[in-house]
């Protein structure tokens, strides 16, 4: 599954352009841009499925830093800030790293 099943290639295009400099991220706004939040539930769990890089049903800090490059191959990488802000946003549990429900809730708040 490639998320461009699931968003347009020129919506997440424009998503990425405002975050390209540093510590400029904010995952709200992001999915806001990519058009992520106007998704449904199961399609919001397909592209989490696109990030979940070892299939273990969470995304953890280090496939966090990767997150943007999930939607554009040559997108920058997140900073440790972005990526601790982006799990604080939505780790209900306190366990470090998002959980599918945790990551559509997320989006969808």
């Amino acid at each position: 599954m490639e998320i461009t099943d699931v968003l347009s290639p020129a919506d997440i295009s424009t998503a990425l352009n405002e975050c390209q400099a540093n510590n400029s991220f904010n995952c709200k706004k992001f999915f806001l841009t990519c058009g992520l939040s106007k998704k449904t539930a199961e399609e919001i769990r397909k592209v989490f499925r696109a990030i979940d890089d070892d299939d273990s049903g969470f995304i953890e800090e280090e496939e966090l830093k990767y997150f943007l490059q999930r939607f554009s191959a040559g997108a920058r990488v997140l900073s440790d800030n972005e990526t601790k802000s982006f799990i604080a946003g939505g780790d209900k549990d306190d366990d470090g790293r998002l959980g599918m429900d945790e990551f559509v809730d997320l989006v969808l708040a």
